[in-house]
C-alpha cells in the first residue's frame, strides 16, 4: 500500500479552497460593482430628466373681513305721535331734501292750542308782569313742538326706499312706516382682531367681493375705527372698524353681504423655483431651460430652505433642468467646474423663512 503524505495532502486540499473562496469572494465583489455602476447610472439618469418649473407666488398682507354693507345713512320713518294721516306728498323712490314732509298728521288740535297761546300772550304784554311772560314763552315752545310732532321730516336728502302708508290711515306714536336712505355712499362695520389693530391705518384699500357681483371686486378704504374694543359671543377680543366705498356698481344695495380684505402693503408677486435649478460658475448663477438646453444668467435670493427667488433672467413659467442633487442631509457640489456646496447658493444652507406678515404665501410644492 501507498503511504499517504498527510501533511502535503491536507496543504493541496487548503489552497484548494483558498483558491475557490477567493474566486468566489472576486466575483461577488464584481458583482457588487457592477450593480453599484448600475445604481449610479440609474441615479444619474434620473438626475438628469429631474426638471423644476419657475412658478409665481403671490403674497398678500391683508386683514380678512365679511359683514353687510349698509346705506351711508338711514332713517326710519314714523309716526312721532297718535293721528290720522292728512297728507302722503311723496311715492318709493322718490328724491328729497333735507327739510322736506313727507307725511301730514291731522294737527288741527295743536294749531288751534298754539294760536290761542299766541293770543293770550299778546293780552298778557298788556296787564301781565314779565314772569307771566316768560313762563307763557316757555309753554308755547312746547305747543311749537306738538305740532311739529305730527309731520314726518326728511332728516337728510336722500330716496325713499320703501313708503307704505295711505291717506287716513290711523297711525300710533314709533309706527314704522317707510325707509329714506343715502346711498352717496355705502359703509359697514367689520371686526378686526386685536391681534391686528395695530396694523390698521387711515385710508388703507379694502377690496370688496359681494355674492350679487360677479364682474370682479369693488375698491374701498378704512374710515376709522374706535379706541376701545368689545368681546364677541365667541369669546373673542375685536374692535369694529369703519369701512366705506365711493364708487360701487349699480348691482350693489344696501344690506348685501359681502367678504373682503384690508390690504395692509401692497400684494407681491415673486418667481420662486426649487434651489436645485440653480448652479454656479465663477460666482454667477445660472440655469438651464430643459428643452433647448440654453444656458441663462439669473440673479437670485434665498427664500426658505428648499427654494431661491429669482430677481433677474427668468419671466415666469420656465421649465429648468436639475443642476445639483439633492441629498437627505447635506447637499453635493454643483456639477459645474468650482461647483459651490450647499446646493448652489453661495454663504452655505439657505437660512430664514419667505417675508413675514399678517397675509398668505409660501413656497409652492415640488419639481414638475
Amino acid at each position: 500500500m501507498k503511504k499517504i503524505n498527510l501533511k502535503r495532502f491536507l496543504k493541496g486540499r487548503l489552497s484548494r479552497r483558498v483558491k475557490i473562496a477567493l474566486c468566489s469572494a472576486g466575483g461577488l465583489i464584481l458583482i457588487i460593482l457592477i450593480l453599484g455602476l448600475l445604481r449610479a447610472f440609474v441615479a444619474s439618469q434620473k438626475n438628469d430628466n429631474t426638471t423644476y418649473r419657475v412658478k409665481t407666488e403671490t403674497y398678500e398682507n391683508v386683514i380678512e373681513i365679511s359683514g353687510t354693507i349698509e346705506a351711508a345713512h338711514e332713517q326710519t320713518l314714523q309716526a312721532l305721535s297718535d293721528g290720522t294721516v292728512l297728507g302722503v306728498f311723496v311715492e318709493a323712490g322718490d328724491q328729497v331734501k333735507k327739510g322736506d314732509i313727507i307725511i301730514q298728521l291731522d294737527d288741527t288740535t295743536e294749531q288751534y292750542n298754539l294760536a290761542k297761546q299766541d293770543y293770550d300772550m299778546a293780552t298778557k304784554k298788556i296787564t301781565g308782569s314779565s314772569k307771566e311772560l316768560k313762563l307763557m314763552e316757555t309753554q308755547r315752545l312746547s305747543l311749537v313742538q306738538k305740532v311739529a310732532d305730527r309731520k314726518v321730516v326728511a332728516t337728510f336728502d336722500g330716496l325713499i326706499a320703501d313708503l307704505d302708508v295711505n291717506v287716513g290711515d290711523s297711525l300710533e306714536a314709533k309706527d314704522e312706516v317707510g325707509t329714506l336712505v343715502n346711498v352717496d355712499y355705502l359703509t359697514a362695520e367689520v371686526e378686526v382682531a386685536e391681534t391686528d389693530v395695530g396694523k390698521l391705518k387711515v385710508g388703507q384699500k379694502v377690496l370688496f367681493t359681494f355674492p350679487a357681483y360677479t364682474e370682479g371686486t369693488v375698491e374701498g378704504y378704512v374710515v376709522s375705527w374706535p379706541a376701545i374694543g368689545e368681546v364677541t359671543s365667541r369669546g373673542a377680543t375685536v374692535v369694529k372698524a369703519k369701512v366705506r366705498i365711493d364708487d360701487y356698481p349699480k348691482e350693489i344695495l344696501p344690506n348685501f353681504s359681502f367678504t373682503g380684505k384690508i390690504e395692509i402693503s401692497p400684494t407681491v408677486e415673486n418667481l420662486v423655483v426649487e434651489r436645485y435649478a440653480v448652479a454656479y460658475e465663477d460666482g454667477q448663477a445660472y440655469v438651464e431651460l430643459a428643452r433647448s438646453g440654453e444656458k441663462r444668467n439669473v440673479t437670485v435670493q434665498r427664500y426658505g430652505s428648499e427654494y431661491v427667488k429669482i430677481v433677474e433672467g427668468l419671466s415666469g413659467g420656465e421649465l429648468l433642468k436639475q443642476l445639483t442633487v439633492p441629498k437627505k442631509s447635506g447637499f453635493k457640489r454643483n456639477k459645474n467646474k468650482g461647483g459651490m456646496p450647499n446646493g448652489g447658493f453661495p454663504g452655505g444652507d439657505f437660512a430664514g423663512p419667505p417675508p413675514s406678515g399678517g397675509g398668505s404665501g409660501g413656497a409652492p410644492g415640488g419639481g414638475v
